[in-house]
């Protein structure tokens, strides 16, 4: 993270500085909204379910998208999932991440929730674009946009917004000033606003389910020796965090920058066992030895959540006809 990074969720920072400029992305962001939204989606199916935020680095929306795809599923719905695929390859050409597809070409979050999910996955810059593949090739009863709140072109039929429990909106200024795409304002607008982190209301908690071996998926009982962090994330302090409540021994931790694709001269001065982050082992199964981990984490919602997000997909019309 950056000075300017830093700044943003410190009190009183040097962005102050930056704040001519915010007003002027202000106004861009609230044209576009005004002038391009359009948020309902006609009767005939896909319906689209936006899960975004409107601050930039890391909210938890992966995970959240990994628990709705199953949750969706498991009411008998068909689900598939298109995403921009930052930190891939991908051109302006709809690409679906199959197993021969590497995260270097399609991005490490959207191959971590086609191999997590085993739903289709949709790549391309242009969403709109991946939900007419998908109308064509595959016609889902849902499709999951994870991230594109800010994508106004796309029809949609529910937005979520997730936000951090515990960053928040920082300074609550807009970029590059603050950490905000869009004023907080914007929460007006959405269907529902999730808070990660927390156990209260329209909440949800990241739950570790344990470390695995990267090269073989294998689940292991406990790590008999101190391990490096090594993590390519929006928020990596979170992930310090999560390692440090199951009583890991960390003895370092080497942070990239966020989608960084990972090569092995990466890992040239680290010796010992590495413990790293699911969305940055799919990009190190070719290279991986055997003392290299991830921890696995699953978002945990409320059931106040699971109740409001149920209600919503009713009054969507979101549900098996067939049910």
């Amino acid at each position: 993270m950056n000075v300017i990074e830093k700044s943003w969720y410190q009190k009183f920072g040097i962005t102050w500085l930056l704040l001519p400029l915010s007003a002027l992305f202000y106004l861009i962001t609230l044209y576009r909204f005004y002038r391009k939204r359009r948020l309902q989606l006609a009767t005939d199916k896909p319906k689209v379910i936006v899960v975004g935020n409107i601050s930039v680095g890391g909210t938890g929306k992966t995970p959240f998208t990994l628990f709705l795809v199953e949750h969706l599923k498991q009411k008998g719905l068909s689900v598939a999932v298109i995403s921009r695929g930052y930190g891939g390859q991908t051109q302006n050409q709809p690409l679906l991440v199959t197993d021969g597809i590497s995260p270097e070409v399609c991005g490490d979050e959207p191959k971590l929730i086609a191999v997590r999910t085993g739903a289709p996955v949709v790549v391309c810059p242009i969403r709109n674009l991946s939900i007419d593949y998908l109308k064509k090739h595959i016609n889902p009863d849902v499709i999951i946009a994870d991230d594109g709140l800010q994508h106004y072109q796309m029809a949609r039929a529910i937005e979520l917004c997730i936000i951090d429990g515990k960053r928040q909106f920082g300074n609550g200024f807009v970029m590059p000033a603050g950490p905000l795409r869009e004023a907080k304002s914007r929460l007006q607008h959405v269907d529902l606003t999730i808070t990660n982190g927390t156990a209260e209301d329209n909440g949800y908690q990241l739950t570790v389910d344990g470390v695995y071996r990267i090269i073989d998926g294998q689940k292991v009982s406990n790590l008999n020796s101190p391990v490096h962090l090594v993590s390519a994330i929006g928020n990596p302090i979170r992930f310090e965090q999560s390692v440090n409540e199951q009583n890991i021994l960390v003895h370092g931790h080497t942070i990239f920058k966020d989608h960084h694709t990972y090569s092995e001269s990466d890992f040239a001065a680290l010796d010992g066992a590495i413990l790293m982050t699911e969305k940055d082992a799919v990009k190190c199964q070719s290279f991986a030895k055997a003392n290299w981990y991830y921890l696995k984490v699953t978002a945990k919602p409320t059931k106040q959540l699971v109740d409001k997000l149920d209600q919503l997909l009713i009054e969507k019309g979101i549900h098996n006809h067939g049910i």
